[in-house]
């Protein structure tokens, strides 16, 4: 194992919030943690208008451009994760907002920067007490959502949501494979774990519980 140094650097922003930054380097004096609040700049958050964000980023975009802004606001991030779905009967993945409605913005903790933001078209403000001074998140907050890069060490992936579906409870559905394809019956029992529904189904007169995966029946 190679030696590791850790510098420690106390150092005052402009707003009076003393931060604590600690940086690993390794023998070769490379970065070993690189982590998304060490960029230049400060995170925060910003509301928009619901289904909005996509416009706010081109808005936005367009206004660090136009303005030349590049060195003022760095960045703009959408939180984003996989999340399998069931949609008629068969699995897929898309990106899902982690937070719907909300922007994470890396920019200087600057006044006018601010305006500039919060007046853009479908913001509707930042996350914070104070409207002329947002909360900018902490250190913990941004590796939450923007996992740090470790130098040798794979990426961790965010936990996924459950996968969702369209079955509930009573539901009536109707079977598409299997020995009891065209057969229908109720839904008794949703076991998300497992991706699987249990359904009750008229045989010869007799209702019996058949367990079957999310993509073998549809709902009627």
């Amino acid at each position: 194992m190679s030696d590791v140094e850790i510098h420690i650097d106390v150092n005052d922003p402009t707003d009076g919030e003393e931060i604590l930054d600690v940086t690993i380097i390794d023998e070769d004096d490379e970065p070993i943690v690189e982590s998304a609040f060490d960029r230049p700049g400060r995170w925060y958050i910003v509301h928009t208008f619901a289904g909005h964000e996509q416009k706010v980023i081109g808005a936005l975009n367009n206004i660090i451009k136009s303005r030349e802004l590049s060195e003022s606001i760095y960045e703009i991030y959408l939180p984003e994760e996989d999340v399998t779905e069931f949609k008629s009967g068969k699995k897929v993945t898309v990106s899902k907002r982690m937070f719907p409605s909300y922007l994470l913005i890396r920019c200087e903790p600057d006044p006018e920067i601010f305006y500039v933001i919060g007046s853009t078209p479908g913001v509707t403000g930042f996350v914070g007490a104070e409207k002329t001074r947002p909360t900018a998140l902490t250190r913990r907050e941004v590796d939450n959502i923007i996992r740090p890069h470790v130098e040798g060490v794979e990426q961790p992936v965010a936990k996924r949501r459950m996968p969702t579906h369209e079955f509930e409870v009573n539901d009536t559905v109707q079977i598409k494979t299997g020995p009891f394809a065209t057969f229908s019956g109720h839904v008794a029992e949703i076991n998300e774990d497992q991706l699987k529904v249990k359904v009750l189904v008229d045989i010869f007169g007799r209702e019996t519980p058949v367990e079957l995966d999310f993509t073998q029946v549809t709902k009627l």
